[in-house]
C-alpha cells in the first residue's frame, strides 16, 4: 500500500537519495520506507539495491548489536476518545470499514495498541462518568453503574476493531471519577474523597468486567489522567501519596481478590515530575501491585524516563499521550515528534508510543466547555466520510507499519544528528527508525553482524529500513 497524500506528484526529486548496499552480501529483501517533511514522501517504499558502492562516500554510521536487548514493545497507537469514535460511527458502512482496515489492519498502517478514557475526556461533548446522580445523591454500591454512554459509539467502534485486529491492547484511563466521590462536587478539579476510595476501586472493577462482558479486554489501566492537571474538565487531582494509598490498600487487594489481570500504571502525566512515580513505586506495598509508569511530555525531556528506570529497573514505562495542535505544522510537527518519541521514548525504556487523538472534525470538535481541548488535531480529520490524513497519522504510521507488537529493542549507536531506534521482530526481521535532524544531505551506512546496507536520507527526512 503506497502511503501518499499526493499521488500525482510521482518520483519527483527523489532518484538522488535511492538507497544501495555497501558490501557484496545480497540485500534483495531489504527496503527503506521515507517521510519527508515537504511531504511528498510519506512512508514512501525504496528499494535497497544489491551493488557495491565506494565507502568514502559514507557520512555517518549506525552500528547494531542485536545481542543487546532491551525492553520488548507492546505497541504504537493513539487514544480512541468519544469524540473520535462518534465520528467514526457516523460514517457510511463503506467508508468506516475502509477506514478501520486501513488503520488497524496489520498488513496497513498497523495500529496496535489503543487507549480509552475510562467515563469521558476533554474530547467528549460533555464530562459524564459511568455512575452520574443527581446532586448530593451517592452509590457506593454502584448500584446505577452503566457503560451507556459509550455502547453508543465507542463500543461498537472498538469491535469493529477487534474483528480486524483481536490482538490489539487496550489501555484505559479516568479523567476524574463520578462527582459525589469529590470534595468539590465538580467534574473540573477536586480531589478523590477518602471515604470512597473503595467504591472508587469497585468502580475499576466494574469498568473491566463490564468491557469484558462486551468482548473488549483492557489489558491495562492508569489511575488518573494528568493527576497534577484541575484545570481540564474532566478532571482530578491526586498527589503521588493520595495515588500510592489508593493502589497499595484499595486497588491492588481488590483487583488481587477479584482476579482482574489488568495491569495497573501510575503516573500518566508529564516528564518533568519524575519523583512522582518514584514516590509511588519506592513504597513497597504499593508498588506489588504495579506494571509501571506513564507518561506524556508537555513538560520536561525524555530523558528525565531514564531516571525512573534507573531507580526501578524491574518496572515498565509506557508512553501514552502527545497532542499535534491545530491546524498541524506537518514539517515542525513530524521532525519533533519523531525524534522525542518514536525514537527517544523507546530509547529511554517505553514499551508504547501514543499520539492524542485518533480523530476530530474539521473544527476539531466535540469538546467539553470550561477547559476542554479546542486545538486537538486528530491523526485523522473526518469530514462526512471524507478522511483527512495528519501528522500524527505519519508519525505513528512510521513505526507501527513496521515494528511488531513482541518486538524487541536492540542496542544501536547514534551518530551526531542522525537519533535512531532499531528493532529486532518476532519474525526475526531487523527494523531502524532513522532521523537525519542536519541540514544537509545525508548517506548513512547501516551495519548489523555481517551486512552493510547505506541509506541516504534529505535534510529533515524520516527513514524506516527494514531488512
Amino acid at each position: 500500500m503506497k502511503f501518499n497524500k499526493h499521488p500525482y506528484l510521482l518520483l519527483c526529486l527523489f532518484s538522488f537519495f535511492q538507497s544501495c548496499s555497501v558490501s557484496e552480501k545480497k540485500s534483495d529483501e531489504a527496503a527503506i520506507y521515507v517521510t519527508s517533511l515537504d511531504e511528498k514522501s510519506l512512508i514512501e517504499k525504496r528499494e535497497i539495491h544489491s551493488e557495491t558502492i565506494d565507502t568514502s562516500l559514507i557520512d555517518e554510521v549506525i552500528t547494531l548489536s542485536d545481542s543487546i536487548t532491551y525492553q520488548t514493545m507492546d505497541g504504537f497507537g493513539y487514544t480512541l476518545t468519544g469524540g473520535s469514535a462518534l465520528h467514526i460511527h457516523k460514517m457510511s458502512d463503506t467508508a468506516r470499514a475502509n477506514l478501520l482496515n486501513e488503520l488497524f489492519d496489520t498488513t496497513q498502517l498497523g495500529v496496535s495498541y489503543l487507549r480509552l478514557s475510562i467515563g469521558g475526556s476533554d474530547l467528549d461533548a460533555s464530562p459524564f462518568s459511568y455512575d452520574d446522580l443527581p446532586s448530593g445523591e451517592t452509590d457506593e454500591t454502584l448500584e446505577h453503574f452503566s457503560l451507556a454512554q459509550d455502547t453508543l459509539h465507542l463500543v461498537p467502534i472498538l469491535k469493529e476493531i477487534l474483528n480486524i485486529n483481536p490482538d490489539i491492547k487496550i489501555l484505559g484511563s479516568p479523567w476524574s471519577p463520578p462527582v459525589w466521590m469529590k470534595d468539590n462536587g465538580d467534574t473540573r478539579g477536586g480531589s478523590l474523597l477518602p471515604e470512597y476510595y473503595d467504591a472508587y476501586a469497585a468502580y475499576f472493577v466494574k469498568y473491566i468486567k463490564a468491557m469484558k462482558a462486551n468482548g473488549i479486554k483492557i489489558d491495562a489501566i492508569t489511575i488518573q489522567n494528568e493527576p497534577l492537571h484541575p484545570g481540564n474538565n474532566p478532571s482530578l487531582l491526586m498527589k503521588a501519596p493520595q495515588q500510592a494509598a489508593f493502589i497499595k490498600n484499595h486497588l491492588g487487594p481488590v483487583f488481587k481478590k477479584e482476579n482482574i489481570e489488568t495491569k495497573i500504571i501510575i503516573y500518566d502525566h508529564n516528564a518533568d515530575r519524575p519523583d512522582y512515580p518514584i514516590t509511588i513505586l519506592n513504597d513497597p506495598e504499593a508498588a506489588q501491585y504495579i506494571d509501571g509508569s506513564a507518561f506524556h511530555l508537555y513538560g520536561g525531556t525524555i530523558s528525565a524516563l531514564e531516571e525512573v528506570h534507573k531507580a526501578h529497573p524491574d518496572k515498565n514505562l509506557y508512553f501514552t499521550e502527545q497532542w499535534v495542535g491545530a491546524p498541524g505544522d506537518f514539517a515542525k510537527e513530524l521532525s519533533w515528534h519523531t525524534e522525542n518519541l518514536i525514537i527517544g521514548a523507546p530509547r529511554n525504556w517505553c514499551k508504547t508510543v501514543l499520539e492524542w487523538n485518533l480523530a476530530a472534525d474539521q473544527n476539531q470538535d466535540p469538546h467539553t466547555d470550561r477547559g476542554g481541548c479546542d486545538r486537538c488535531l486528530g491523526a485523522i480529520t473526518i469530514n462526512g466520510d471524507a478522511v483527512t490524513r495528519e501528522p500524527a497519522y505519519y508519525i505513528i504510521g512510521q513505526a507501527s507499519k513496521f515494528v511488531k507488537p513482541g518486538s524487541v529493542r536492540i542496542a544501536s549507536t547514534m551518530p551526531n544528528e542522525i537519533p535512531n531506534v532499531a528493532y529486532k521482530t518476532p519474525d526475526g526481521g531487523i527494523v531502524v527508525i532513522i532521523q537525519n535532524t542536519s541540514k544537509t544531505s545525508k548517506k548513512i551506512q547501516v551495519q548489523i553482524n555481517d551486512s552493510n546496507l547505506l541509506v541516504a536520507l534529505a535534510s529533515g527526512d524520516i527513514g524506516t529500513l527494514v531488512f
